[in-house]
């Protein structure tokens, strides 16, 4: 599978580090990196990373290309992918968080690959695509949005739990990360709380999984609302999720549907420990439940808690959708 990286930032970076250390990648050859940033600056963020660590092997720059343990990926800087030959790209990664618009979001096909994935929400997709949740709506769409991280981890974990015991509603509330959409110091932004310091306050503000649930899982829609709590950490965020179940269930019988059915799944996780955010740093799953903190206030309603990368474990799964729609 042939593909082309379009934006080599938090998103862009995690992915090559995957393509370059993972054994279950090595059927992937990355031909091509576009980002509007000077090389030398591109090589320098991927060899030293403050979330994930100097990179283990060696990293150098020559003749426009990017050298990787001697593996040699040719790199552009047009803003405008029109200039950049995709020829033979199977599917274009597009991580630039521009892709917004129709004309923006067909460029990679227009310059020769044959599909694009974006990696984060687009109206401009096709369709949008969940690992765990709606990958059987995929067929041969071109232009396919890998949604959101919180997408990711949550929507996986309410179909379960909908084959469990049906979900009636729920509210979401994802402790997230903050990201380089907030400023490290007090600055304007359009959301009043998000103009302020990152690294210094809890700030509450809204999850665009709220409304991602209704597209991807359409016969939920309107059952789950969701908000957000961005905090002073770089990286890992977490899903708390209360859920009103149509079905009376026991404890007991809830959590053993739920392990068997998170030992099936592809894209969740189970830990029995009591883990803190940093412990969760590279994992690959879109979520992880922490079986400790489940609760169960009646025979309806639970409490369920879970860790997600919101990096590395989105980064894992815009390689598992693209292999998916390399093969259609």
């Amino acid at each position: 599978m042939k593909l082309a990286i379009n934006g080599f930032g938090r998103i862009g970076r995690t992915i090559l580090r995957q393509v370059l250390t993972k054994p279950q990648n090595t059927d992937i050859e990355l031909v091509l990196i576009n980002d509007i940033a000077p090389i030398e600056t591109c090589s320098y963020l991927f060899k030293y990373d403050s979330t994930f660590g100097p990179y283990p092997g060696n990293v150098v720059h020559k003749d426009s290309n990017l050298h990787v343990d001697g593996q040699s990926v040719p790199m552009t800087h047009s803003a405008d992918l029109a200039n950049v030959d995709l020829s033979g790209v199977d599917v274009l990664l597009d991580c630039t968080g521009i892709a917004r618009t129709s004309d923006v979001a067909r460029r990679g096909l227009s310059a020769g690959a044959g599909k694009v994935l974006i990696s984060g929400p687009s109206p401009a997709a096709e369709v949008t695509i969940v690992l765990g949740a709606n990958e059987d709506q995929l067929g041969t769409a071109r232009i396919v949005s890998n949604a959101s991280c919180t997408t990711n981890g949550l929507a996986p974990l309410v179909k379960l739990l909908d084959t469990i015991g049906g979900v009636s509603t729920a509210h979401m509330t994802t402790i997230h990360c903050y990201t380089n959409s907030q400023p490290m110091v007090d600055a304007p932004r359009g959301d009043l709380a998000r103009s302020r310091a990152g690294a210094l306050s809890m700030v509450p503000t809204t999850s665009s999984a709220t409304d991602l649930i209704n597209v991807v899982l359409p016969h939920l829609k309107g059952r789950i609302s969701g908000a957000a709590v961005r905090v002073p950490t770089a990286s890992v965020s977490a899903v708390d999720l209360v859920v009103s179940l149509e079905r009376a269930m026991s404890f007991n019988e809830f959590i053993a549907a739920l392990q068997q059915r998170v030992q099936d799944s592809s894209v969740l996780g189970w830990t029995d420990m009591p883990l803190v955010s940093s412990d969760l740093r590279t994992r690959p799953e879109s979520l992880v439940l922490a079986g400790p903190e489940t609760r169960m206030v009646d025979e309806h309603q639970i409490r369920l808690f879970g860790w997600y990368d919101n990096e590395w474990g989105f980064s894992a799964r815009m390689l598992d959708v693209a292999r998916l729609m390399a093969s259609t």
